[in-house]
């Protein structure tokens, strides 16, 4: 059975994890899922879930094989990794997420989470679909636009500003869903949540608090600044033979996926730097779109999953103090 805790649990100090000089810092992020957030650690991905009856519920997911992969450290090839991690993790966190949150199966009386067949069927289509409407698509249009008589680079900059506004058009349409929006709120509480810990605050509501609700290292950020790379890499790219046109649009996916990624996670980890800030900007405006002020609901699950990403992380903590390392992490939740 998967860890419950009542709404009013205690919040405790963190500072940041502590680590052998060998291993590199773990740069918590995550995503908000159904009425909850996950936190990736460096061996798990740990999920807190808001229930029906007002309770939190953990659970977690196993990384050891992902983070085992060697490719994730080399720089250019790691985010091509992280992507498809970040991509599968995901779903399956979503997954959980709608399980728990909604209300348990009438027979069992325990939430009925989807298939893996079901959750692969999700991930295709979900990626044919982004494909299609992000790449073909705003193709498609800059192809009628140069068979009317404009030359390549002007088809190719047509190209860019459609996938742009399509991508922009797109985030602010599902924002205006309810549940969507609930969703924004999970996801500002966990940047507010990551913020706390990387500046070693404390992990109360009221801390975790003031700090903004967008982060650099956003996914939002990234998806950004896949639009700006492929934008300025498919103008380098002839767009005859037709084949070459339509292939680099695919084929380049993961090219601009691992570039995208190696501009984040620096921007990430100089953040102070002045052309960061200045580049960056645009992604933490657009993350006024995708995020929302969360209530104080909200922002317990997240201090719940970033504590519990500490937790499985080795990290054992003192009420009102620092933390110390725990002599064994906890093992994986019964069921995952």
């Amino acid at each position: 059975m998967a860890e419950q805790r009542p709404p009013e649990f205690k919040h405790l100090m963190t500072t940041s994890t502590e680590q052998p000089q060998s291993e590199r810092p773990v740069l918590y992020g995550g995503q908000a899922v159904v009425e909850g957030v996950m936190i990736r650690g460096r061996n798990h991905a740990a999920i807190a879930i808001r229930r029906e009856d007002k309770s939190i519920v953990r659970r977690e997911i196993d990384l050891s094989g992902w983070s085992k992969v060697r490719a994730r450290r080399i720089p250019w090839i790691r985010g091509v990794v992280v992507l498809a991690e970040t991509l599968t993790v995901g779903m399956k966190a979503l997954s959980i997420s709608a399980a728990e949150a909604a209300p348990p199966d009438e027979k069992t009386g325990e939430p009925e989470e989807f298939g893996k067949g079901s959750m692969a069927i999700m991930l295709f289509l979900s990626l044919v679909a982004g494909i299609g409407i992000f790449f073909l698509a705003p193709l498609g249009i800059s192809w009628l636009v140069e068979n009317a008589g404009a030359n390549e680079f002007t088809a190719n900059v047509v190209e860019g500003a459609v996938r742009l506004a399509i991508f922009v058009a797109y985030i602010w349409l599902i924002g205006r869903m309810e549940d969507i929006r609930r969703v924004f709120g999970y996801h500002g509480a966990e940047h507010m949540a990551v913020a706390a810990h990387e500046a070693n605050e404390p992990l109360t509501v009221e801390s975790v608090r003031r700090f903004p609700e967008a982060h650099p290292r956003c996914g939002t950020s990234f998806l950004m600044t896949v639009v700006v790379v492929s934008i300025l890499l498919f103008i380098l790219i002839p767009r005859d033979p037709w084949w070459l046109l339509l292939g680099s649009r695919i084929v380049l996916i993961p090219v601009i996926g691992a570039i995208s990624y190696e501009l984040i996670r620096y921007a990430g980890t100089h953040p102070t730097q002045f052309w960061v800030r200045l580049l960056g900007a645009p992604n933490l405006w657009l993350q006024e779109l995708t995020t929302r002020p969360p209530d104080d609901s909200m922002i317990e699950v997240a201090i719940d999953a970033m504590s519990y990403a500490l937790e499985l992380d080795g990290v054992e903590y003192k009420p009102a103090g620092a933390t110390v390392p725990a002599a064994e992490p906890p093992g994986p939740a019964e069921g995952d």
